[in-house]
């Protein structure tokens, strides 16, 4: 994540030169030898960085058109995807894959889109496309001429991928036909494949008997970023541990998440146990009333290290310990893992990818594309009940007239889905004619016509 980019002082106290954390972790892989690869970048624009990457030559292109080391960005839509290829364009850089990513139906930090869902943004880059290359081509040339010298008359490659939520293999055909992508990403279920991701068993076990009620869309995230959260992980019941004997926040040995300056010169983390031992004082000493009191320390307290936490499993699973004392895990799986419970090899997951097994668990999974229309409407509902009182204001109803306007198209959009879209029309059908209906329950109840 590009926003994970903690500044480094030296030990005179001064930030050091291109010595951020993000910084200095693209500079890693710009002196690694893995050539013909990619880096990914996720979760926004990030400045400083982009700019180190204009200072070097490993994203240059050789005298044919091809790339050493290619730069991947996650896009939530066309417009984001449109800004940021201009902006990495304008620097001499090209960007080799727009890699499309679910708002909310994905794994870990989650970023809502204003109710912009998977099918209606894929076929805007569908009919879009050209229209996309041409014009981050026109300012990529420009920048190349200045950088290298070089006139450029065709574009280099440009992929357009997606993920997120993705679960059987008439899902990832329809995609890669209809859409044409040019590939599909799967994260989610390869958590149950041991060969392919690093899980200690007791996580492991968690994941493959994980029901939709054992995922909560979380604000656990000390980024402020909510966050897909597997419960009853060892990291959940130490938190829980620590708040019940007095002692809650983590120790915050890494510090990779220390952005927080409320009460300190230097950043901490909203995760440790220095911060929120100063921010329940605070709220204490403001005599608020006790609902109130209640929901902003639930807040305080929901905050949970994940700089230990995301990094045990892998240790755990090797017999190796980062920190002695600390082993507790957390782990931030997609929804999508409810529908999968058999602990498989990797041969048996392209098997059901491929279309020559199944290991779709619940009989009942919805299409991926109704999965996300309804995390899209708990979430459009969750939002209008903690915003009830601030309705009136013309800018936030505006807001969320606009995020059900886009739910309600991309209703419209699904029930116009050529025939043989999906595998059972009747049942996906039934469910956005459900969705429709709690969608205009939504606008009653709430006064939006």
């Amino acid at each position: 994540m590009t926003k994970v980019d903690r500044d480094n002082w030296d030990k005179q106290g001064q930030i050091i030169p291109n010595g951020s954390d993000a910084v200095t972790a693209l500079r890693g892989y710009i002196n690694s030898d893995l050539d013909h690869s990619s880096i990914v970048f996720s979760a926004g624009m990030n400045p400083r960085l982009y700019t180190y990457l204009e200072q070097v030559d490993a994203f240059d292109p050789d005298e044919n058109m091809q790339f050493r080391k290619k730069i991947v960005i996650k896009v939530s839509d066309y417009r984001s995807a449109l800004i940021q290829g201009k902006f990495f364009s304008k620097k001499g850089i090209w960007v080799s894959e727009f890699r499309i990513e679910s708002g909310l139906n994905c794994g870990g930090h989650a970023f809502a889109s204003d109710g912009f869902l998977l099918g209606p943004i894929l076929e805007e880059f569908k009919s879009k496309r050209q229209e996309l290359i041409e014009g981050i081509f026109e300012l990529y040339k420009t920048a190349i001429n200045q950088k290298l010298g070089r006139e450029l008359s065709q574009s280099p490659a440009v992929d357009i991928t997606v993920q997120g939520g993705i679960g059987t293999f008439e899902e990832d055909t329809f995609l890669r036909t209809h859409y044409d992508v040019a590939s599909t990403g799967w994260g989610t279920p390869f958590l149950l494949v041991p060969e392919a991701t690093t899980v200690d068993e007791h996580t492991l076990a968690l994941l493959s008997q994980a029901t939709e009620q054992d995922l909560v869309l979380s604000n656990s995230s000390p980024l402020g970023v909510r966050f897909h959260y597997l419960k009853g992980t060892t990291a959940d019941i130490e938190k829980q541990t620590r708040i019940v004997k007095g002692k809650p926040g983590s120790p915050c040995t890494e510090k990779l998440l220390s952005f927080n300056t409320e009460f300190t010169q230097e950043p901490i983390c909203t995760a440790s146990r220095k911060y929120q031992k100063l921010k329940l004082a605070q709220i204490s000493s403001l005599q608020l009333a006790e609902a109130e009191f209640e929901k902003q320390k639930s807040a305080i307290l929901e905050k949970e290290c994940l700089c230990i936490g995301l990094s045990n499993s892998a240790a755990l699973a090797h017999g190796v310990t980062f920190l002695e004392k600390h082993q507790a895990v957390n782990i931030c799986p997609g929804p999508n893992i409810a529908n999968f419970s058999a602990i498989v090899s990797l041969k048996t997951m392209v098997d059901h990818i491929y279309g020559r097994a199944d290991l779709v668990s619940n009989p009942t999974r919805p299409h991926m594309f109704i999965a996300e229309l309804k995390l899209y409407l708990n979430y459009l509902k969750e939002q209008l009940i903690s915003k009830f009182a601030e309705l009136e204001d013309r800018k936030i109803r505006n807001y969320f007239r606009s995020f059900i306007g886009n739910l309600s198209d991309a209703i419209v959009y699904y029930q116009n889905l050529p025939e043989g879209a999906v595998v059972n029309r009747q049942c996906f059908d039934a469910e956005l004619s459900k969705a429709e209906v709690a969608l205009a329950g939504i606008k009653e109840i709430y006064s939006f016509d």
